[in-house]
């Protein structure tokens, strides 16, 4: 299923020489992301391996270093780091920004990570791509502005997202949408395959 929609484009913010609409997207996940660098991977994502060092005490992981990889272009004087504990079974989605990069990096637990170009004319626009995140597939996901994001906590684990952001927190910039936005139309039941 590709998941993407054109039908309606409905506005719903606009800022920063870019405008999101609502899409009208058929019932579904989307593109199921498994390869750093998927044909299918909505534009302007993008996706790099963390190096996992695991041992009989546990595991160490390094997030990231500033100015580098995914934080390429982050000025460090309104760079945020942040950090989200969810339990087994929480959705939280969905949200966006108009200029906010987010890069996520889900240190301990899985997620269910869930994606929605908003952008009017991207040529993604409408395309939603799923990512299966956490210590089993440990990637970092660099988000863009108009990218609508979400994430539900899989398996019977808490999970521990760390998150930068190259803009400290403005409300002004946040928009949300519900978990169950008739256009995004994300299936966040089990996918029994």
């Amino acid at each position: 299923m590709s998941g993407s929609a054109v039908a309606r484009q409905e506005l719903i913010a606009q800022g920063q020489g870019i405008e999101l609409c609502r899409p009208e997207c058929p019932r579904g996940i989307g593109h199921v992301i498994q390869r750093l660098e998927a044909p299918e991977l909505i534009q302007g994502v993008k996706l790099l391996p963390v190096t996992l060092w695991p041992d009989d005490r546990g595991y160490f992981l390094e997030v990231t270093r500033a100015g580098q990889a995914l934080l390429t272009g982050f000025d460090p004087a309104s760079t945020q780091v942040s950090a989200s504990l969810s339990y087994p079974g929480i959705i939280k989605a969905f949200h966006y920004h108009l200029r906010q990069h987010d890069v996520w990096t889900v240190v301990a637990g899985m997620l269910q990570v869930a994606l929605v170009d908003l952008r009017r004319g991207s040529p993604s626009f409408g395309v939603r791509n799923t990512l299966y995140l956490g210590v089993l597939r440990p990637w970092q996901l660099l988000i863009p502005p108009g990218v609508a994001h979400g994430y539900k906590v899989i398996g019977e684990s808490p999970a521990m997202l760390v998150y930068v952001t190259d803009h400290f927190y403005d409300p002004e910039d946040e928009g949300r949408l519900p978990y169950n936005d008739p256009g995004i139309n994300y299936d966040w039941e089990l996918q029994h395959k």
